[in-house]
């Protein structure tokens, strides 16, 4: 049982900002009839114009934030990807890069340097960013330490109609919002969000959406295969991540597209002992499962089935061309000969970076849970980053 206890207290500023997102989302509630999906919910709280989590002006990532990204734990992960980056770059000629969602800009940052240092630069470093207030930091952050490669960076408010070279996002999917099912024996339900009491509960109703109520009644077999009519799961399915595949591969016309995140492919997601679902929310480095807490003041998560993501790219005339966990990407993207780069006499930034190295890939931290897939057009050639430790087969 969730207890805000447990959670640092939000100053009378925030709170009073969180009380106005709920009130936004209160009436939208009302206004769709009393219930909206969990989708509708999810995406006011994280994106509504100036309130929204993901669009108001309070620190998200870093110690000072919510959550911490690899990108903000050590420079040796935007480097190590950067030689991935390289590999397409040089096979590719010319080439652009596109990251979407890119934080406080600490990523682009660490790739630009070190694709200098392998001069392999793109033509273009393009970053798709729907959060103006992280915009503005990533401006910040690139003209105060790359002064030099701006004329390269341009940010854009939507994707290009054609492009060629690296698409790159890394945990954007986790980050979309999702709808909820609730399968009650072998039917499923849409669980949304009602406002009773004068505070936001759950509600399940009949599945109106089409597409969405296809992929719910398709996994109904592997989640209650015994038919059991008192059977209850309760699990994410997210369309938004299935739409966007398919806009980068209509835009796509050579190179590849390389997402790092969270999640599992569906067998594992939808597993037996995962019957209340992947959602997740973290607050000031704390991690709960109320999504209904302080509105705009916390990240809204929910893992990623890499499954449906990999049926969505082959859908587009995508091909695969890896899937594994985060550790075996780095390691065989040389991670540990980066690391070498640092003069072992240097004892104390050298241990520093061997912990945020432990931290990237052991199997306790970020290294089995984080995945990273890549699909490609009109590329074939093997990728380095899934030379060793292809999970393709479990997709």
């Amino acid at each position: 049982m969730f207890s805000s206890a447990i959670l640092p207290p939000a100053s009378e500023i925030a709170l009073k900002h969180s009380h106005s997102l709920q009130i936004l989302i209160r009436d939208n509630i009302l206004a769709a009839g009393g219930w909206i999906s969990f989708e509708q919910f999810m995406n006011l709280a994280l994106y509504a114009p100036g309130m929204g989590y993901y669009n108001s002006g309070a620190t998200k990532l870093g110690s000072a934030g919510d959550f911490v990204t690899a990108p903000e734990i050590s420079s040796l992960f935007g480097r190590t990807l950067a030689q991935q980056v390289a590999q397409v770059s040089m096979e590719t000629n010319p080439a652009d890069m596109l990251e979407f969602g890119a934080g406080t800009g600490k990523l682009a940052l660490d790739l630009l340097l070190e694709l200098e240092k392998l001069d392999a630069l793109p033509r273009k470093y393009l970053i798709l960013e729907v959060s103006a207030e992280l915009r503005q930091r990533q401006q910040i952050l690139l003209n105060n330490q790359v002064p030099h490669l701006m004329h390269l960076i341009e940010w854009l408010q939507q994707l290009p109609e054609e492009f060629t070279g690296v698409m790159l996002g890394n945990e954007v999917l986790d980050a979309m919002p999702v709808h909820i099912v609730n399968w009650q024996g072998t039917t499923p339900l849409e669980r949304g969000v009602v406002w009773q009491n004068d505070r936001f509960a759950w509600q399940d109703r009949p599945i109106q959406d089409a597409e969405l109520r296809s992929i719910a009644q398709q996994l109904t077999l592997q989640i209650n295969p015994n038919n059991d009519n008192n059977y209850s799961y309760v699990s994410e399915i997210n369309l938004a991540a299935d739409h966007f595949i398919r806009s980068l591969a209509n835009g796509l016309q050579q190179g590849i597209i390389l997402l790092v995140d969270y999640g599992f492919g569906r067998t594992e997601y939808y597993h037996p002992q995962r019957n209340r679902g992947t959602l997740m929310c973290h607050y000031r480095h704390h991690a709960h499962g109320d999504p209904f807490y302080l509105p705009g003041l916390q990240d809204i998560t929910s893992h990623v089935d890499f499954s449906a993501v990999s049926s969505a790219a082959e859908n587009s005339a995508l091909t695969l061309l890896g899937y594994t966990t985060q550790a075996h990407f780095l390691i065989n993207c040389d991670i540990t000969g980066i690391l070498a780069q640092t003069p072992v006499e240097n004892t104390a930034h050298y241990l520093q970076q061997t912990n945020q190295l432990q931290r990237l890939v052991s199997p306790a931290e970020m290294g089995e849970l984080f995945k990273v897939i890549a699909f490609g057009k009109n590329f074939f050639n093997p990728l380095i980053g899934f030379k060793g430790g292809d999970m393709s087969r479990l997709l």
